[in-house]
């Protein structure tokens, strides 16, 4: 039980890690121009709605069938929509404008990855900690592919904000 907690962690932290695999490109880069920055940010966009599907649509299918797969995503999709439309929040392209208000979007956009990676960790622990290797190996993989391009997303637009290479990469 002990080096299955070991290896859990171990996983964890590696699938956390891979951000810095996107990140790194940014050290490579001086600058960053807006079509760049929007071909890297639609290419990372591209892989997450893969991993998405890939992890999480077809093993629903495979397991609750085609019926409900389809049913719970449309009501995820409805929701998202209500919410859209009935909770107070304020559209990035409508708001504020310049540099500082790009600036804290950017940030909050940092945060908001920050913290989804923290259940990301908690479900390779539970992965494994349910003993079933081949399981938390697996979802410690699937998360690690999709962080490599949320780190991409991260340290790109932090470039094109004006930080230099060394702390973009830090931070993404």
């Amino acid at each position: 039980m002990r080096n299955l907690i070991l290896i859990g962690f171990i996983a964890s932290l590696l699938a956390g890690l891979a951000t810095g695999l996107g990140a790194v490109l940014v050290l490579f880069f001086k600058k960053v121009t807006a079509k760049f920055l929007d071909s890297a940010l639609g290419f990372a966009a591209g892989v997450m709605l893969s991993a998405t599907f890939f992890s999480l649509l077809l093993p629903a299918i495979e397991k609750g069938g085609i019926l409900k797969t389809v049913t719970g995503f449309i009501l995820g999709v409805l929701f998202v929509n209500y919410a859209d439309k009935f909770i107070p929040h304020k559209h990035f392209v409508r708001g504020e404008k310049g540099p500082v208000s790009s600036l804290r979007k950017l940030w909050l956009f940092i945060f908001a990855i920050t913290i989804h990676n923290f259940p990301e960790g908690l479900a390779v622990g539970v992965g494994f900690g349910g003993g079933h290797i081949k399981a938390g190996t697996a979802l410690a993989i699937g998360i690690g592919l999709q962080n490599i391009p949320e780190g991409l997303a991260v340290s790109f637009p932090l470039l094109r904000e004006g930080y230099k290479r060394f702390p973009a990469f830090l931070i993404g």
